[in-house]
């Protein structure tokens, strides 16, 4: 934990000396907030959050995780990066594992009740969680903890207490839950407990400031009001927005296959980044990349000036693989991708095509590079597979009955001279 040193430096913060900013070595509640602000939807309420950090002391940040499956993606990610410039600022990280929650299964953004995870699956992906944020946190500097270490305990009497504490009418206010309501599908009384339950754990933990996505903000200001109820000050709600996958619309997503795994293959990775679009990079730069904002906006001034953005998106790439990987296999990644795209006379510039899909929700590889207009015709595409004239993202295709899903980007070559980076849906 990073003292503050009241007596010399008022209201001022430390920076860890391995993440120390070149220009500074200590920033004030002003800077502070601005760090803190750094790519965030809303804080609520920032003059709140002003108060609390200057009192001096380290807050207690907390942000909930239900380990719904074993592996983060870099969506995931967004929100521990944030977690990071807290620990950075001296801050208590409180990172709570929702293994109770998990059972019961959080409907937030969902029109359908989900069904709710076993307990040892629940524990399997916990595992699994722990070891992957901590290639982002400090573990020194983290305080891993549990919701059913409280609910567990909890009997059905203190459920009935708890629940006593909110009204139907009040939970009707968060919007799935409304509109599942209005359209006369069912809710099942359980998912009521959900945000009850995460409400809680901010009373349990005494919790300044919770983080979460924008689709939790029902759920982070449950925990203001329980706080007030339970007599403690309520805490700061900041939301963090939802990382948009590699086709830049839908929000990044195993299920829409748009992902980048934080254990994704080195190689993979880099290819991964190096296809999203040059627009798309900024906002990645902003949400996943721990270099200032001054930095990146030199780095956009760059391409204004004529550099090619592939250049600065090799950046981006060599800094996500190094801290999920190491610097070494970073490096090696981008010789690989060099060798494989550059060398084989890839363009600077791709045209990009969206496509929707033609067989329910995929689309037949024949018909993609037709539809893209690589081929002339699914029988050419056929021809062009056997002769291995075909590249997805420059690995050769061999599989006549490929099949791409909605959320699908990648980057298609028939032959030398024909290339287009196409999404799906």
């Amino acid at each position: 934990m990073h003292a503050v040193n009241s007596e010399l430096f008022f209201d001022y913060y430390y920076i860890d000396e391995a993440e120390k900013r070149p220009e500074q070595e200590m920033i004030g509640v002003s800077e502070a907030i601005e760090l803190i602000s750094r790519g965030a939807d809303e804080i609520l309420l920032v003059e709140q959050l002003q108060k609390k950090l200057e009192q001096g002391r380290p807050l207690r940040i907390k942000a909930g995780f239900d380990p719904t499956a074993p592996d983060l993606h870099l969506g995931h990610t967004v929100l521990i990066n944030k977690l990071r410039q807290f620990q950075d600022l001296g801050h208590e990280i409180l990172f709570l594992i929702g293994d109770f929650t998990g059972m019961i299964g959080d409907p937030t953004g969902k029109n359908v009740t989900r069904k709710p995870l076993s307990r040892d699956d629940v524990l399997r992906n916990a595992e699994t969680y722990k070891e992957q944020v901590f290639k982002i946190l400090d573990p020194a500097k983290t305080t891993v903890v549990f919701n059913s270490e409280w609910m567990g305990k909890m009997g059905a009497a203190d459920l009935v207490q708890l629940a006593a504490k909110n009204t139907v009418a009040r939970m009707l206010e968060r919007d799935d839950f409304s509109k599942r309501y209005k359209g006369g599908q069912p809710i099942a009384i359980h998912e009521f407990l959900y945000p009850l339950v995460q409400g809680y754990d901010s009373v349990e933990l005494k919790a300044d400031v919770e983080l979460g996505g924008t689709d939790q903000k029902f759920n982070l200001l449950m925990g203001r009001q329980l706080q007030e109820v339970y007599g403690q000050e309520p805490q700061v709600v900041l939301t963090m927005p939802i990382l948009e996958g590699l086709d830049g619309v839908q929000k990044m997503s195993k299920s829409l296959n748009n992902y980048i795994g934080i254990t994704d293959a080195p190689e993979e990775m880099f290819g991964k980044i190096m296809s999203i679009s040059d627009d798309l990079m900024w906002r990645y730069f902003e949400l996943l990349s721990f270099r200032p904002m001054s930095e990146i906006g030199e780095f956009q001034q760059q391409i204004a000036d004529g550099k090619n953005p592939r250049d600065i998106k090799f950046l981006l790439a060599e800094e996500l693989i190094g801290r999920f990987h190491d610097e070494q296999s970073a490096v090696a990644a981008r010789e690989a991708f060099i060798a494989r795209f550059q060398k084989g006379a890839m363009p600077d510039e791709i045209e990009e095509k969206s496509l929707q899909p033609v067989e329910g929700d995929s689309m037949p590889i024949a018909n993609l590079l037709k539809e893209a207009g690589l081929v002339s015709s699914t029988s050419e595409a056929y021809r062009m597979i056997k002769q291995g004239a075909v590249k997805v993202d420059g690995q050769k295709l061999d599989d006549r009955n490929k099949q791409y899903s909605a959320g699908d980007c990648h980057v298609f070559q028939v032959g030398k001279r024909r290339f287009a980076r196409v999404t799906i849906g």
